[in-house]
């Protein structure tokens, strides 16, 4: 009888722990194999960081003293929260967007034009924001949309009903060998963050995290997912800088694999999504990990800088067609008034929506939900259900 699988669901509304919030796995650990064993036992995990290093054709496993480097504002215990992340892009849809909405204005052909200015001027895209007016003018037509108050509650529901399909939240699945996240995108997403608090919500959520240092082109990538080893207390990948990425993720997927790890997240390299040389290597790592599993990578999620508006689209689009996609983070919406975009992605891609980042806490990468996300920019009347 073969036992049946158990979906743990990261939900973003679970926050005491985080994102990830499950029970933690009873796994069977083997004492016999005569290797170290990876554990998370607080009185040696607050001094040591697990590294391995792949130097030669054996991997070797180091473990040194190391006192974790200050969070530098990472601060796990302060979340923005969604509205205050959101807060340059709500101000852009309310005062630009709304604003002209209010009062009790009659329905005509300048309001309507108005409107669908504002929205491709806050990152909304030409393409949702036709899908959007064209819905709406149905709506008008038929005469269920009377005033500009009725507009806008009508304009929320067509919001909703562009998001909604991609609220689709990472399911990470009891299996016998490692979750492989592949995490893609060009430099400064935000890549290198997100996996560090991707890992550390996890941690916490109770599940074993090994990490690939597979971002070899600069040295600075290495250091920086070291130090993000380092700070949640999970063991890293790496070798020296100007290394075949490949080699890195196949041989951090045989060690997850040996030493019973949950979840392998594995950087890339950041590249421009133009430079099809680089995006062929992608495609060669994933046809690595699939010699070791041949469901792996089992997430391919690209993070992409929210504030970059339309060229994120872009980005994800080549991405998509190079290597297919599973997943996407949009991160940085607190810095920037282009959150619109995500209304874009949406529509031209519609590819699950995982996470959002809407601060610096670790925290403030959270669960994408359409609802709270369309209420954190346009609060202009009671949720609606959207089927």
């Amino acid at each position: 009888m073969i036992a049946s699988r158990v979906n743990h669901v990261i939900r973003g509304s679970l926050a005491a722990v985080g994102l990830f919030s499950f029970l933690k796995r009873q796994k069977d650990r083997r004492a016999s194999d005569g290797a170290s064993e990876i554990t998370s036992d607080a009185a040696t995990a607050a001094q040591t960081s697990v590294e391995i290093r792949a130097d030669t054709a054996d991997t070797q496993l180091v473990e040194a003293s190391v006192e974790p480097p200050p969070e530098h504002g990472i601060d796990a215990g302060v979340e923005v929260g969604l509205e205050a992340g959101l807060g340059k892009t709500r101000s852009r849809f309310r005062d630009n967007l709304l604003n002209f909405l209010l009062g009790d204005k009659p329905i005509d052909e300048d309001l309507l034009e108005e409107l669908e200015s504002q929205l491709i001027m806050a990152d909304v895209g030409v393409v949702a924001t036709r899908k959007i007016m064209s819905s709406l003018g149905a709506s008008v037509a038929r005469s269920e949309v009377g005033d500009s108050a009725a507009l806008g509650k009508a304009l929320r529901r067509e919001l909703l009903a562009l998001l909604k399909p991609v609220e689709v939240p990472l399911e990470i699945p009891d299996q016998s060998g490692p979750f492989v996240i592949l995490v893609v995108g060009v430099n400064g997403s935000g890549k290198t963050t997100t996996i560090g608090k991707l890992a550390r919500q996890m941690t916490e959520g109770g599940l074993s995290v090994m990490l690939a240092a597979g971002d070899t082109f600069r040295a600075a990538a290495v250091e920086q997912l070291e130090t993000w080893g380092a700070r949640n207390k999970v063991p890293v990948v790496a070798q020296g800088s100007g290394a075949d990425s490949a080699s890195v993720i196949f041989d951090a997927m045989q060690s997850a694999k040996a030493r019973g790890i949950d979840v392998l997240i594995a950087d890339t390299a950041g590249r421009l999504h133009t430079q099809a040389n680089l995006m062929d290597e992608l495609a060669k790592v994933k046809r690595v990990l699939s010699k070791l599993d041949p469901t792996a990578p089992h997430e391919t999620l690209i993070v992409l800088d929210g504030g970059t508006g339309q060229n994120a689209l872009a980005q994800a689009q080549q991405f998509h067609d190079a290597i297919g996609l599973t997943g996407m983070a949009v991160t940085k919406l607190d810095g920037t008034a282009k959150g619109g975009v995500v209304f874009a992605i949406a529509e031209s891609l519609g590819l699950p929506i995982r996470f959002i980042g809407v601060g610096e806490g670790v925290f403030d990468l959270q669960v994408f939900e359409a609802e709270p996300f369309i209420d954190a920019l346009v609060d202009v009347g009671a949720p609606v259900d959207v089927a």
